[in-house]
């Protein structure tokens, strides 16, 4: 394990685009040992993350060390007057294709077209959706768009805040003809379930991923861990054609009976509940033909009553056949999770020397601080990952997981469960004082449980990392040239406790 701070990308600040070059500070570097390899390529940024590998790696080096200091601003797109009111949380990363910069942008999220050299607008889209906009459990412009060409047709796809797909023409910004309505796909519909248009708990922040000429796209739901009730709605994946916005196939994320992982819930829970969201990026390999789903937990974050057992495809990494949506394989990174431990952002994927021969691997950040790394051919992890016995709670009606799988390489890259030996110790005085607080809350290792909450105590678990991560949405990069995998991470602790709750609405809300 080694610590580096090196990136290249554009910076977005909170209520402007601005060019420039940043440094991206990366907490943890894991080395992957191999010869260094060169790469050429031009000033393009063609995906969210680069390329499908969601690697973040340009191989440009005309801005580095010695010069950074002397980067001016060139100019800055203000994005106040995108919608009715101040963005106070821009998360965009826009694409630069051929000299235009491509990005959603403002509290409507519309979406713009920018000359990459002056800033000049060059065309804007915005869709009106009223109600369905006001309800979505995703707001402000999210986290970009997507890119689709043949050679010679160029396609702008994004998903708006009322969970439409949308597909503009790269050059005017007027909606495609020929995809979906009028170049919108009503993202509610053809969803294998029932969704009220203007109250369904569903949307988007995430970019639509493009694999050939397919548009996959994931769900997600009301941030949050107290679910407001049980049958939510279902965050299955789709992928549609690029040209003509049919759907093409879907994926069960919360698996229906006679379904693979099926089995893997007790008494029929999986009928019974909702989530189980795709809301993080995925990424693919177009050349083995599959899509990595980085799927969430179902019904809710941190209390697993309601989908006892194991319950895939809950907190797992699913690879699909990005033609035909069916599972190739599958891997849980926490049984029955009950640390809203969903995976938050896409895997890696990267080419790594290991037993003598270059592996087709890919390595997966988490909020556990762990990186898991797998072949992302077959699933099998590429060093072993065992399980081993974590602790059970106390909370009544509570299924618990026996085991917790645990990375033997490479080490966690943050701190892990809250003990004795990490509180506080600059003086004696502040240490007792950490120790006689601590009383008051269940610790313990990783994985340790939520507990019950108690007005005597303990009110709850201390948990670390906290419910953010580790590593949330932001994820890592690789670079190729020296295969390093930087990820970032948040040293944070969170309190987790269960509340008796004597009101049966939640269970009976259908």
């Amino acid at each position: 394990m080694q610590m580096q701070t090196v990136s290249r990308r554009l910076f977005l600040s909170s209520s402007a685009m601005t060019m420039l070059m940043s440094s991206e500070i990366g907490r943890a570097a894991t080395y992957l040992a191999a010869p260094p390899v060169t790469r050429t390529g031009d000033t393009d940024w063609r995906h969210y993350a680069a390329d499908t590998a969601n690697t973040r790696y340009a191989p440009l080096d005309q801005i580095n060390a010695a010069n950074f200091s002397e980067l001016e601003v060139a100019w800055r797109f203000k994005t106040d007057q995108l919608g009715n009111r101040k963005e106070y949380q821009f998360e965009s990363t826009p694409l630069v294709i051929k000299g235009r910069l491509y990005s959603t942008a403002g509290a409507r999220r519309a979406c713009v077209a920018l000359d990459a050299g002056t800033g000049e607008m060059l065309w804007i889209h915005r869709i009106d959706e009223g109600a369905r906009a006001r309800n979505s459990p995703r707001q402000l412009s999210g986290h970009g768009v997507s890119y689709w060409t043949d050679g010679t047709i160029e396609r702008i796809l994004y998903v708006t805040i009322g969970y439409q797909l949308v597909s503009l023409d790269a050059a005017t910004g007027i909606p495609d003809p020929a995809f979906g309505d009028n170049g919108v796909v009503d993202l509610k519909r053809d969803f294998d379930q029932e969704v009220d248009i203007d109250t369904g708990d569903v949307g988007l922040h995430s970019t639509p991923l493009i694999v050939k000429d397919r548009v996959v796209v994931g769900a997600a739901h009301m941030a949050g861990d107290v679910p407001a009730k049980r049958r939510n709605v279902r965050g299955y994946v789709r992928a549609f054609d690029v040209r003509t916005g049919k759907r093409t196939w879907i994926f069960h994320t919360i698996p229906h009976k006679g379904e693979f992982g099926y089995d893997t819930w007790v008494d029929g829970d999986a009928d019974q509940v909702g989530n189980g969201g795709v809301w993080a990026q995925m990424s693919a390999d177009e050349e083995l033909g599959l899509v990595y789903l980085p799927v969430e937990l179902a019904t809710g974050d941190e209390m697993g009553m309601f989908r006892r057992g194991d319950a895939l495809f809950g907190e797992s990494l699913v690879a699909v056949d990005a033609m035909t949506g069916q599972r190739r394989w599958h891997y849980q990174f926490v049984h029955h999770g009950l640390w809203d431990r969903d995976l938050p952002c896409a895997p890696i994927l990267c080419d790594i020397p290991h037993g003598g021969k270059i592996v087709k691997a890919l390595a997966q950040p988490s909020k556990q601080a762990f990186l898991y790394v797998l072949n992302r051919e077959t699933g099998k992890p590429i060093w072993p990952i065992v399980e081993r016995k974590v602790p059970k709670g106390d909370v009544p009606g509570e299924w618990y997981a026996k085991t917790q799988p645990i990375p033997t390489k490479p080490p966690a890259y943050d701190n892990q469960g809250v003990t004795p030996e990490a509180l506080i110790d600059f003086t004696p005085e502040l240490r007792a004082e950490a120790l006689e607080l601590v009383k008051n809350y269940t610790i313990g290792p990783l994985f340790t449980p939520p507990t019950l909450s108690k007005p005597e105590g303990p009110f709850g678990t201390l948990i670390s990392p906290g419910i953010q991560g580790g590593t949330n949405w932001p994820g890592g990069c690789y670079d190729p040239e020296s295969h390093l995998v930087y990820v970032y991470s948040k040293n944070t602790v969170s309190l987790a406790g269960i509340v008796p709750n004597d009101d049966p609405k939640v269970s009976e809300v259908p």
